[in-house]
């Protein structure tokens, strides 16, 4: 159809689609023919490789190619396929718009490459995405170069995961202080810099601070001196940045002292704010409440998720939201000794009606059943705009689960995702979650109530509401619940009612037994299940277990994408069954997970076999823990899988 002069499609994605270098070649073929129509390509997580770019090339370099967005994230592309693939781009290089070369090993010489591109006055590339592709200081300085030469068009660069370390981020500042450079997002994740390299990029950015908006510096070292420097910039009148990512920066409460107090001079831009994974302490939050409550301030998302706060913190961040109230939509206090004093008091800003929180994150903070019916007062009182509630790793108890309860049989409630794991939870705190879900089942999508003791009378309850059919949950978490396969046949029961929702389903850790999965197995080979995700770690499932499963899914297996079956006794005989649905043209199997399952030899032949004749999709194979001979391990790696453990 692409090859009809008549033909006007305008974008084209083709995203994890299982198309080789091969299928490339023949869709550039089409686009040869006709190339002046399509606006937008998308091949991300396709096995391309290099001699499917090259095909590509060869569209990219025709001048009535008019190509504005291409993406080939994860395509298996090295510096080779980057050298051909920008080889065309500079013969036709002003209509592309957005590159994304991410999850690709282009090297530092694929980079220089594309820095003769980028030079090119006629090149008007906005957004330029390179995130792990093993690049270096060297290959940065190339593509700085370049932008150096040609700045004014650029408007968002992520370079995440690339050791460009501090003398990369100095040649990337010369091209932030030219005041022709226009860069609203900036993403270096990851990238080995430290304080040294944050002073650099901050004093090119005082240079030219009135474009840059987003600015992702996570997971680098850069410690109360590199946070220092960038808060001469935070604080310039002209700086109008809304979203500022410090996620695991090694610094303190003397570093968030000077971030909070460049904020208060200038509190009106900022709208999303991380400084997880930081030791800011009560002192430091402090500093942060006096930001939070100006009322020019129009903080949306606020994450501190383990910053080493107590309740005296967190007393002062919820003084300073009563104050106002209106702005934020999530907020995360994860891993922090907040206590009940802490969540009381926090649930007096929650019930304030001009409170809008969405996305309240409070997993691991020490709380207990006081702290949650607190908590759960507060939502009664304003239950409509909370969409995501995660309370796991506190004991909650079953009293608490009983005030919650309360919450969510509110017809006003329209909770999406709830987590509840670790709470001390039995059978019958199990029975009132589910009490308020019957009377409220159609917005939650995403329930975990993994490690709590449900059991199979938990269980039972819990079904009925999944067999109920105004029920649309896509996820459901049951990891050691202390679920048999008596629990697991009501559930499945429930499911065979109301199959064509769920998309993950986790029952690792219970002893399910063969008998459990062969009532599992039945919901499986329903053609309205459409399960992408199913973990059953650890259940008891010997291979007249898998015998079952694995008819099932011969029957069904299109939908299926993640499958862990370890720690359970499966032997070659078991395997050689799933290898029949992983030969199957139709399996689009991406994660497959055997740990520990007591695989031979046999067994392992059988599944490389079944690999070898369908092998496009698995893009994870997990064997360690079974004892393979060397030769079969080398049948495994002439696959050539992305992430292979043996």
């Amino acid at each position: 159809m692409v090859t009809s002069n008549s033909c006007k499609i305008t974008q084209v994605r083709l995203c994890d689609c299982d198309v080789s270098d091969e299928g490339c070649a023949a869709l550039t073929s089409a686009l040869r023919s006709n190339p002046s129509h399509l606006r937008e390509l998308d091949l991300s997580g396709n096995k391309v490789r290099d001699s499917g770019v090259k095909c590509l090339s060869a569209v990219l370099e025709n001048p009535h190619c008019k190509l504005k967005t291409l993406r080939l994230c994860d395509c298996g592309v090295s510096d080779e396929g980057c050298a051909a693939l920008t080889s065309g781009l500079r013969s036709n290089p002003s209509h592309l718009r957005e590159l994304d070369l991410s999850w690709n090993k282009l090297r530092d010489s694929g980079v220089k490459c594309l820095s003769a591109v980028l030079e090119n006055l006629h090149c008007k590339l906005e957004t330029l995405r390179l995130c792990d592709c093993d690049i270096s200081d060297e290959g940065c300085a190339a593509l700085t170069s370049a932008l150096r030469s040609n700045p004014s068009h650029l408007r968002e660069l992520d370079l995440s995961e690339n050791k460009l370390r501090d003398s990369g981020v100095k040649c990337l500042s010369a091209v932030l202080e030219n005041p022709h450079c226009k860069l609203k997002t900036l993403r270096l994740c990851d990238c080995d810099i430290s304080d040294e390299g944050c002073a650099a990029l901050t004093s090119g950015l005082r240079s030219n601070p009135s474009h840059l908006r987003e600015l992702d510096l996570s997971e680098n070292k850069l410690r109360d001196s590199g946070v220092k420097c960038l808060s001469a910039v935070l604080e310039n009148p002209h700086c109008k940045l809304k979203t500022l990512r410090l996620c695991g920066c090694g610094f303190s409460d003397e570093g968030c002292a000077a971030l909070t107090s460049a904020l208060r001079s200038n509190p009106s831009h900022l709208r999303e704010l991380d400084l997880s994974w930081n030791k800011l302490r009560d002192s430091g939050v402090k500093c942060l409440s006096a930001v939070l409550e100006n009322p020019h301030c129009k903080l949306e998302t606020l994450r501190l998720c383990d910053c080493d706060v107590s309740d005296e913190g967190c007393a002062a961040l919820t003084s300073a939201l009563r104050s106002n109230p209106s702005h934020l939509r999530e907020l995360d206090l994860s891993w922090n000794k907040l206590r009940d004093s802490g969540v009381k008091r926090l649930s007096a800003v929650l019930e304030n009606p001009l409170c809008k929180l969405e996305t309240l994150r409070l997993y691991g903070c020490g709380f207990s059943d006081e702290g949650c019916a607190a908590l759960t007062s507060a939502l009664r009182s304003n239950p409509s705009h909370l969409r995501e509630l995660d309370l796991s790793w506190n004991k909650v108890r079953d009293s608490g689960v009983k005030c919650l309860s309360a919450v969510l049989e509110n017809p006003h409630c329209k909770l999406e995702t709830l987590r509840l794991c670790d709470c001390d939870i039995s059978d019958e705190g199990c029975a009132a979650l589910t009490s308020g879900l019957r009377s409220n089942p159609s917005h939650l999508r995403e329930l975990d109530l993994s490690w709590n003791k449900i059991r199979d009378s938990g269980v039972k309850r819990l079904s009925a509401v999944l067999e109920n059919p105004h029920c649309k949950l896509e996820t459901l978490r049951l990891r050691y619940c202390g679920v048999s396969d008596k629990g697991c046949a009501a559930l499945t029961s429930a499911l065979r009612s109301n199959p064509s929702h769920l998309r993950e389903l986790d029952l690792s850790w219970n002893e399910l037994r063969d008998s459990g999965v062969k009532c599992l197995s039945a919901v499986l080979e329903n053609p309205h299940c459409k399960l992408e995700t199913l973990r059953l770690c650890d259940c008891g499932v010997s291979d007249e277990g898998c015998d079952a499963l694995t008819s099932a899914l011969r029957s069904n297996p299109s939908h299926l994408r993640e499958l862990d079956l370890s720690k359970n006794k499966i032997i070659h005989s078991g395997v050689k069954r799933l290898s029949a649905v992983l030969e199957n043209p139709h399996c689009n199997l991406e994660t497959l997970r055997l740990h520990n399952c007591d695989v031979s030899d046999e067994g392992c032949a059988a599944l490389t076999s079944a690999l070898r004749s369908n092998p496009s999709h698995l893009r994870e194979l997990d064997l360690s823990g079974n004892k393979l001979r060397d030769s079969e391990k080398e049948q495994l790696f002439s696959l050539k899988l992305q992430d292979l453990r043996v």
